[in-house]
């Protein structure tokens, strides 16, 4: 679109107003779809998909003696956290994510698929907080965030589950609208820079501009210990945002990679000094983990990276589409969540969708489910890992060409699915309809 003179920029409505005029912008946003309305939708087999769930979910609370409302759960999306030496021709002389590395040994953990490469944050956090995909929808909503929740009277999220929540980010927080999202995502405060929440804890890392991991970790363990109830914090850190070649960081010389994919000077700087904040990260990380262990109040840290930094020019995305779309993720409990239940899971977590999160940290501390909870169950353990086609860079061509890839990675056409999985995937996407383009006849009881 570019090429027209028009960059829609759905990630800031304002800049793209500002860049293109406003009515050009104007109809950026009125031809959006956000999905085909299914054939079979009504409300007669909704409420059908609804029955359904509602029995699927008394089969699943028989073994489950929680509920997430008397848990605290962070989501903790980690800017750009991805390992650099999963890239092909990517090699580095020391580890900057040691501390992850052990932990993912120790807790669930695996892989993320990212639907996106060098951007695209809110996408991830818009799936880990609804269970919603964005495979599902529309090519014309590549932005849901801005496009559909503001205009949305109803909009689910797993917030809705606890009795208090909060949204944490070091930043600015005018981008992706995420004060009006989160509102409607029905958080209690969004705590960010110039917010009347204000971010008291502010530490910078030598010379670069962004707020520090260790920064974001200590607003959030200050709203941990307020808690005198269930809570939900979604934390979204700025720290290895782009750029990378400002060498920002002193000692990244130890980092300086090698291999086919770094013989570019430029890449080499950019990579290093990436690396180096990978490794603030990781000390922070460490850190954060060893401040939660401790509390007596039962913790769970899902923590995972939104998507590959778009630092790696020279790798065939056709070829290598999976390296370049795979974060790293784990799912974190501490000793007083697992002395009440809380436990490492082990089915179907080596590669997940971020719209899983729900259902894992739901299972990973025993919490009994809603009918919803129990399709985004059935929907990470039963089906292949539901994402946009990793083959191309989707956050600059909108599309949503659906991808269904095994644990290993491999793709699955939906004709070689089973029957129960295809119903699985249908009745998936009916409800991501009704809750977004169609009646919302489950808002309620279903959902939350």
């Amino acid at each position: 679109m570019e090429k027209t003179g028009n960059d829609p920029t759905f990630y800031n409505q304002l800049a793209g107003a500002q860049k293109n005029g406003p009515v050009l912008q104007f109809l950026n946003n009125l031809d959006v779809q956000v999905m085909e309305r299914p054939a079979d939708y009504s409300a007669k087999k909704m409420a059908q998909i609804k029955e359904r769930y509602i029995k699927r979910a008394k089969q699943i609370d028989q073994t489950r003696l929680n509920t997430l409302e008397d848990q605290i759960v962070i989501f903790g999306l980690s800017e750009s956290f991805a390992d650099p030496t999963q890239v092909p021709g990517i090699k580095l002389p020391a580890d900057p994510i040691a501390n992850v590395r052990k932990l993912k040994q120790q807790t669930t953990a695996g892989y993320m698929i990212s639907s996106g490469y060098g951007g695209g944050t809110a996408n991830m956090e818009y799936m880990a907080l609804t269970g919603l995909n964005l495979a599902n929808f529309s090519p014309t909503l590549p932005t849901p965030y801005t496009q559909l929740v503001p205009q949305q009277k109803y909009a689910p999220s797993i917030a809705n589950y606890f009795p208090e929540s909060v949204a944490i980010h070091p930043y600015i927080g005018v981008y992706y609208s995420r004060p009006e999202v989160y509102a409607k995502f029905g958080f209690d405060r969004f705590m960010y820079l110039g917010s009347k929440y204000s971010i008291k804890h502010q530490k910078k890392i030598n010379r670069s501009p962004y707020l520090s991991d260790e920064t974001a970790f200590a607003n959030t363990l200050d709203q941990i210990k307020q808690a005198k109830k269930g809570l939900f914090i979604n934390l979204v850190t700025m720290q290895n945002h782009f750029p990378y070649y400002n060498n920002y960081y002193d000692g990244s010389e130890r980092f300086t990679p090698t291999g086919s994919a770094a013989k570019d000077e430029g890449v080499q700087n950019m990579v290093k000094d990436f690396s180096m904040g990978l490794y603030h990260s990781d000390q922070a990380i460490q850190k954060f983990i060893e401040q939660i262990e401790h509390i007596k109040k039962p913790i769970t840290f899902v923590f995972y990276g939104d998507h590959l930094p778009g630092i790696y020019p020279t790798v065939d995305m056709k070829q290598n589409g999976l390296a370049l779309h795979k974060t790293d993720y784990f799912i974190y409990s501490n000793a007083y969540a697992r002395q009440h239940g809380a436990k490492k899971l082990t089915k179907a977590t080596k590669l997940v969708s971020p719209t899983a999160f729900p259902a894992l940290v739901s299972a990973q501390v025993n919490a009994k489910v809603s009918p919803y909870y129990a399709l985004l169950t059935d929907v990470w353990q039963k089906l292949p890992v539901l994402t946009l086609d990793i083959t191309e860079n989707t956050i600059n061509n909108y599309n949503t060409n659906m991808q269904l890839l095994t644990q290993d990675g491999e793709a699955v056409a939906k004709n070689n699915l089973t029957k129960e999985q295809r119903q699985l995937l249908e009745d998936y996407k009916l409800v991501q309809y009704d809750l977004t383009a169609g009646e919302q006849y489950l808002k309620g009881t279903f959902i939350k």
